[in-house]
């Protein structure tokens, strides 16, 4: 039977791994990798440039004004075989993987006219098929009309140490207690928030992934991927 070339969404919690599935599984099938994470991420470091996020507070009326001004998109790079996020034409992945970025996103990203914004590129990047899209809303919300729907979560403390492993490997100077408070923030920042709050879709299919490798979450994923596929 054929393969179909599908829309892949993962939604999930901060720092579930939703990254490194949707990457893996775009290089595996050859298809486009949209992490929205990322964009919302790009939103924050735009906005903590220019003094728009200070002290746990944003100026929302700046920062809609501001909008139009902004500039994201992704390039891919051959020596990490990676889209990397750019702002006005500068690379930035690095400064938004920080925490500084992380403790400010869900205060940014739960603007109605940010998500407004990047929904519609969002939509744009995924015309046609052979797409997988990470975030926190593309089942319920982006995509709801994707072929495969995954929602992956695991125990807080599981996931801050995941974090704290990636940030430390980045060089970051950062505690385990202040990466499982932020993760618990945005936790509740995520599902709290009045627009496009962090949702399982009915139909997707839930991943607890706190005791499993991630060759074995993988092995998972490829193989459902693989039968829908044959499916549609």
């Amino acid at each position: 039977m054929a393969k179909h070339r599908i829309t892949i969404a993962i939604d999930g919690h901060s720092s579930a791994g939703k990254s490194t599935m949707a990457k893996a599984l775009a290089k595996e099938l050859n298809y486009v990798y949209v992490d929205t994470g990322a964009m919302y991420r790009g939103v924050t470091l735009y906005a903590m440039k220019e003094r728009l996020v200070m002290n746990g507070e944003v100026d929302e009326e700046g920062l809609i004004r501001s909008l139009e001004r902004l500039f994201l998109t992704f390039r891919f790079n051959p020596n990490t075989e990676c889209s990397e996020m750019y702002l006005s034409g500068v690379n930035i992945e690095k400064e938004i993987r920080t925490m500084e970025v992380a403790k400010n996103v869900s205060l940014v990203s739960k603007i109605p006219a940010v998500r407004t914004k990047l929904v519609a590129k969002q939509r744009r990047m995924a015309e046609g098929s052979g797409v997988v899209m990470d975030g926190r809303d593309i089942g319920t919300v982006v995509l709801p009309n994707a072929d495969l729907k995954f929602f992956m979560t695991a125990d807080p403390e599981v996931r801050a140490w995941r974090r704290l492993r990636e940030l430390q490997e980045n060089g970051k100077d950062v505690t385990y207690n202040e990466v499982l408070e932020n993760v618990l923030e945005r936790d509740r920042l995520d599902s709290e928030r009045a627009v496009a709050p962090l949702k399982q879709a009915k139909d997707a299919i839930v991943i607890d992934n706190s005791n499993l490798t991630t060759e074995e979450q993988y092995e998972f994923m490829l193989n459902i991927t693989k039968k829908r596929m044959e499916e549609v």
